[in-house]
């Protein structure tokens, strides 16, 4: 009997393709670049989700199965000054916009019946210091939305509850300044910058194991 070859440990680095009339999508151009990558001797792995409702979970799953040691999604926020890295995901999808299929659910559970939350596994705040001493604007972010990048996040978490010692989470980047968006003025990040960033991020993670006691918190 044919047994397929055991999956090599590796790091699992997501990102997502263009969507609301954007051409490029810096998540995805970030997890390009850094696909084929060596950190800490273990090679990261990037994959493309599509911007859409159910697909981007199950294409997520797939790469799930290859088991990696640590799992990043990256997602685009227009409107953020920096590296935001993301606490909680809640069990809502509430689109203000349709995916990249026409979908807008509303007021839908992600997972029907699951929690009505999952929180990150990463050392947020150490990553977000690690961010701040190489001089980049990051911040730790109460929410990822409602959208795909929360449904992403909460799948994501949803699935990690069945497998011990990988640890994920979700980190959201800004524009970069050749996007539409920024040209509008909202604040960006050279891909250059977010490239090492998301690197930074991904050592961060894989050298500490226990989270930074320290501020990270929102007044409002």
């Amino acid at each position: 009997m044919h047994r397929p070859p055991m999956a090599s440990p590796h790091i699992l680095l997501t990102g997502f393709e263009p969507f609301g009339g954007e051409h490029v999508n810096p998540s995805w151009q970030v997890a390009q670049a850094l696909h084929g990558s060596v950190i800490d001797s273990l090679p990261v792995r990037a994959l493309q989700l599509p911007c859409v409702f159910g697909a981007a979970p199950a294409a997520l799953a797939t790469a799930l199965r290859q088991r990696p040691v640590l799992v990043l999604c990256l997602g685009q926020a227009g409107g953020r000054r920096g590296f935001s890295l993301e606490r909680v995901a809640i069990n809502v999808d509430d689109a203000r916009i349709p995916d990249n299929r026409g979908q807008q659910p509303i007021d839908l559970p992600v997972v029907l019946g699951g929690a009505a939350a999952h929180f990150s596994s990463l050392p947020i705040k150490a990553i977000v210091a690690a961010l701040q001493h190489a001089g980049w604007p990051a911040e730790v972010s109460q929410t990822a939305g409602t959208y795909v990048c929360n449904h992403v996040f909460y799948a994501l978490m949803q699935a990690l509850r069945r497998r011990r010692g990988v640890r994920g989470g979700f980190m959201h980047l800004p524009l970069t300044p050749d996007q539409a968006g920024a040209a509008a003025g909202q604040p960006s990040l050279p891909l250059a910058v977010q490239i090492d960033g998301v690197r930074v991020a991904l050592q961060t993670a894989l050298s500490t194991h226990v989270d930074l006691r320290i501020t990270g918190g929102a007044v409002s």
